[in-house]
C-alpha cells in the first residue's frame, strides 16, 4: 500500500509565509525558509511554496528562497507561482526544487503541461486547480482564486492528466481556511475518473478531517497551512492518529 502524504503548504506574499480565509485577508505565519526546516523535522512528507500574488504582478517566484530552502531541507518541495514557461521551471529545478505548481498558465496555455512533462518528465510537473462551486458546479478559478471561469474542474484534470501532469492539487476556494473539512465528494470523483495522484487542499481543521479526506475522498495526500503554521496540529501526532486508523503513512 503507498504511504498518505502530509504536506504543509507555505503561500508566500513579499518573501513572508501569509495565511488567510476563502483566499483573502491574509496574515502573517513566519519566514518560510526557518518553517521549512522545522517541518522537515517534525515529519512532513513533502512541502508546497506557493508565491500567491506572482501571477497577479507578473513576476516570478524568488529563486533567492528557493536556494535557501533547499539548503536546509531533506525532503521533496514543490515550488508555484508565476511559473509560465521551460525556462522559469529550469530555474527553479537548478535552484533545489523538486517539482514545480502550474496553475493560471497551465489553463492559458495548456500545451505548457505536455512541454513541461516531455522536458523534465511527468513526476515534476504538478498542476494546480482551484476551484469553487458554482450553481451546483465546479468551476475553476485563476490567479490566485481572484478570476472565475467556466471551465469544469473533472473535464480539466483529465485535460491536464493527459497532457503529461504527474499530479493534481485541487484546492476548494469554498473550503479553504474554514477548517471546516476537505471537498471530500469531489475528491473521490477526482480520484475514480483520474490515475495519478490527488492532492486534497482546503478546509483542515482538525485531525479527523486528514482521516474522512484519505478514507472518504480517497486522497493520495493531503495539504494544509494554518493548522500547522500556528502548532494547532503537530505531524507526528497526525500521522501517529492515521497509522491507528490503519492509514499507511511514513513515521
Amino acid at each position: 500500500m503507498l504511504t498518505k502524504r502530509i504536506i504543509p503548504c507555505l503561500d508566500i506574499k513579499n518573501g513572508r509565509t501569509v495565511k488567510g480565509v476563502n483566499f483573502v485577508d491574509l496574515r502573517d505565519a513566519g519566514d518560510p525558509v526557518v518553517l521549512a526546516k522545522q517541518y522537515a523535522d517534525r515529519g512532513a512528507d513533502e512541502l508546497v511554496f506557493l508565491d500567491i500574488s506572482a501571477t497577479l504582478e507578473g513576476r516570478a517566484t524568488t529563486l533567492e528562497m528557493v536556494l535557501h530552502v533547499a539548503e536546509q531541507v531533506n525532503i521533496p518541495f514543490t515550488v508555484g507561482g508565476g511559473i509560465s514557461s521551460v525556462e522559469d521551471v529550469n530555474a527553479l529545478l537548478q535552484c533545489g526544487a523538486d517539482k514545480v505548481s502550474i496553475n493560471s498558465s497551465a489553463v492559458k496555455r495548456p500545451e505548457l503541461v505536455n512541454e513541461l512533462a516531455d522536458k523534465f518528465g511527468s513526476q515534476c510537473v504538478v498542476v494546480a486547480i482551484d476551484a469553487k462551486q458554482i450553481n451546483g458546479n465546479w468551476k475553476v478559478h485563476l490567479a490566485g482564486g481572484s478570476i472565475p471561469t467556466d471551465i469544469d474542474l473533472f473535464e480539466w484534470a483529465k485535460e491536464v492528466e493527459q497532457r503529461g501532469a504527474g499530479e493534481i492539487l485541487f484546492t476548494s476556494m469554498d473550503h479553504d481556511g474554514t477548517k471546516n473539512g476537505f471537498a471530500n465528494e469531489a475528491l473521490a470523483k477526482l480520484s475514480e475518473e483520474l490515475n495519478i495522484p490527488i492532492i486534497a487542499s482546503g478546509g483542515a481543521g482538525t485531525i479527523q478531517h486528514f482521516i474522512d479526506t484519505f478514507k472518504i475522498g480517497k486522497a493520495d495526500a493531503a495539504l494544509a497551512a494554518s493548522v500547522f503554521h500556528y502548532g494547532e496540529i503537530p505531524i507526528l501526532d497526525l500521522k501517529n492518529e492515521l497509522k491507528n486508523n490503519n492509514i499507511s503513512v511514513r513515521l
